[in-house]
């Protein structure tokens, strides 16, 4: 990144044409490129018209000019905006006038950067700016937007202010230890800390239903050539993704398809039958199959209700990996006159269904939601990261050792503190620059 003391400038709306395109400056020469292009800096957050002037004042465009002074502004700064025709090639030459005029261009995520450094946003906020853009579901969206508003950051300040007011109270215990601890104030200390934990409980619960909206489940479906799987593939995305043939070994390669249940994205994965091949490219293809086995999130495996179980499903069932999610599928009922069902056998799930009439997909897709960890009341969720999550988890392991310690006060106070602080990685007030240059690296230019 460069210097904050730097202007910088991009187009803000999405490349190709559109009805109107956006150029953002945001830096100390907001004000003299607004005048130099505009012919004047326009008054504060008002939408004035002008005429986008080129070197020499050849006309470039027309359109509407905002000017926000800092610090009321989404970055802090002096920042204007010059909505213009969304042409790519005109939005590229008011951009390079701005450019000439003592501008550079953004980098990555370098506008809402800004805003978090000068105090507008807290780091939990401008991860949801970006979740806001990637949402892929209107859940998603509005998870990110609450996200955005702060009620996520809400969460986080209270428990952080919880932690603070128990930390002075046992820190008092150590500042004045001729007193003798009152068994009153062990309690008092003992029910602040089963509030927090609590809390803390109840806020990485929701936190993870709201990764799962974010992230979603990624699905591999596995088994012999020919037992259905591009057919169940494609009744579950509704389409035809995935070709469908009475020959053996048709799927070669990964065939994707992502299908959203109750705003929940499930990244499916149609995968190559697995058996004994003499095909050179049918065994690379088998080999990405356990590739990607190895880094899902669930699995389907996949047989022929008119075939025995062979040999194969044995040895595939032996090899998936410990504890990863599996529900075993009996495809083709229609053929072998079996009923639609589900049957739970132990830790493993037995689905009967028909991926050519739709018979017991739908129980299916209720397993589905089940592994990804979604539940029916979602009112209320934000979107939350992997990084929070983590830091959630380690806040919550380290409180609930804390017990141990209520007795040293020392050693409790040193846990609380250690909380503190990791709750406070989520929202920026504890953070590197590393970790900054991650984050804001994944936004797009101009935001």
């Amino acid at each position: 990144m460069g210097s904050r003391a730097d202007t910088i400038a991009a187009i803000a709306t999405a490349p190709g044409r559109g009805g109107i395109g956006i150029v953002r400056v945001s830096g100390p020469l907001s004000g003299e490129i607004g005048r130099a292009v505009a012919g004047r800096i326009p008054p504060p957050r008002r939408a004035t018209f002008a005429r986008f002037a080129g070197p020499g004042q050849v006309l470039l465009d027309e359109g509407i000019a905002l000017y926000f002074p800092a610090p009321h502004s989404y970055t802090g700064e002096d920042v204007l905006e010059l909505q213009g025709h969304g042409g790519p090639v005109v939005l590229r030459e008011i951009l390079r006038r701005c450019v000439d005029l003592g501008a550079r261009l953004a980098e990555p995520g370098e506008f809402t950067r800004r805003a978090f450094l000068n105090d507008r946003l807290d780091l939990a906020q401008a991860e949801g700016v970006a979740d806001l853009i990637d949402a892929a579901s209107a859940e998603a969206a509005r998870g990110a937007a609450r996200s955005l508003v702060g009620e996520f950051s809400a969460r986080i300040d209270a428990l952080v202010e919880s932690l603070t007011r128990l930390r002075m109270h046992v820190e008092a215990c150590i500042d004045f230890p001729e007193e003798e601890i009152d068994p009153a104030d062990r309690e008092v200390q003992r029910v602040a800390l089963g509030a927090i934990r609590a809390d803390l409980a109840e806020l990485l619960d929701e936190a993870a239903q709201g990764a799962v909206l974010r992230e979603g489940l990624t699905v591999v479906l596995v088994g012999r050539p020919n037992v259905g799987k591009s057919s169940l593939l494609n009744r579950l995305a509704g389409e035809e993704v995935a070709i469908v043939t009475p020959v053996a070994g048709t799927t070669r390669d990964y065939v994707r398809a992502t299908i959203l249940l109750e705003g929940v994205p499930i990244h499916l994965i149609d995968t190559a039958g697995l058996r004994e091949s003499g095909d050179e490219v049918e065994r690379i293809g088998i080999a990405r199959t356990w590739d990607a086995i190895s880094k899902a999130g669930a699995a389907m495996l996949i047989t022929d209700a008119a075939q025995q179980e062979r040999e194969e499903e044995s040895r595939i069932l032996m090899r998936m990996p410990p504890g990863l999610p599996l529900a075993r599928v009996t495809n083709k009922i229609d053929i072998a006159g079996l009923a639609p069902g589900r049957d739970a056998h132990g830790n493993e799930v037995h689905l009967r269904l028909s991926a050519k009439t739709g018979e017991g997909v739908a129980a299916l897709r209720a397993w589905l939601l089940e592994v990804a960890g979604w539940r029916p009341s979602s009112e209320g969720v934000f979107l939350a990261r992997e990084r929070h999550l983590g830091a959630l988890r380690e806040a919550s392991a380290g409180l609930a050792a804390t017990g141990q310690n209520m007795q040293a006060f020392e050693l409790f106070a040193e846990d609380l503190r250690l909380a503190q602080q990791t709750l406070g990685t989520i929202t920026g007030e504890v953070t590197a620059d590393d970790l900054l240059g991650q984050i804001f690296s994944r936004f797009c230019i101009g935001k």
